[in-house]
């Protein structure tokens, strides 16, 4: 079985949220490993300066890096990224699995994205849009498609 990672920057403060992701993490439960890691947000007001902006990046970057488990096939969600349907990130995780990798790590950062250094690491680079997200949102909509995903490489119906 291979282990999912997420990595998210900030904690799901919405009970609406967590109940989604819990939902999604019981049913992928006999699919997969599931580890959903938390790390925390560096403070970003509004009007920051892009040097002060790179600083709160290179801080939840260095949260990110102690979290992504050795030899992980990474994933970072940004939205210059490939973007993909569903059946194509099935045959993304397929392939990664059947190529030997044991575990997949999927990266969202926080409000302002993610670093370029934590991008460098994605073995593929992923957006779900060039539309903005919440970061909370985006989690549930991650682990939706991984369960897509997981029920169109087993051939269950729900993908469709």
């Amino acid at each position: 079985m291979i282990n999912i990672t997420v990595i998210a920057v900030g904690k799901l403060k919405e009970r609406y949220f967590a109940e989604a992701c819990d939902e999604y993490a019981k049913r992928l439960s006999g699919m997969c490993a599931l580890k959903i890691t938390e790390v925390d947000d560096a403070p970003a007001p509004e009007g920051l300066s892009e040097k002060e902006k790179d600083a709160v990046l290179e801080k939840e970057a260095r949260r990110i890096i102690d979290k992504i488990p050795k030899g992980s096939f990474v994933i970072p969600l940004c939205v210059e990224g490939r973007e993909c349907t569903s059946p194509e990130l099935a045959e993304i995780i397929g392939s990664a699995m059947n190529g030997g990798v044991s575990s997949i790590t999927f990266i969202i950062g926080g409000s302002l994205g993610l670093a370029e250094r934590i991008k460098a690491l994605g073995a593929l680079r992923l957006s779900f849009s060039r539309l903005t997200f919440p970061h909370r949102l985006m989690r549930v909509i991650l682990l939706e498609q991984i369960y897509r995903a997981f029920t169109i490489l087993n051939g269950r119906a729900y993908h469709k």
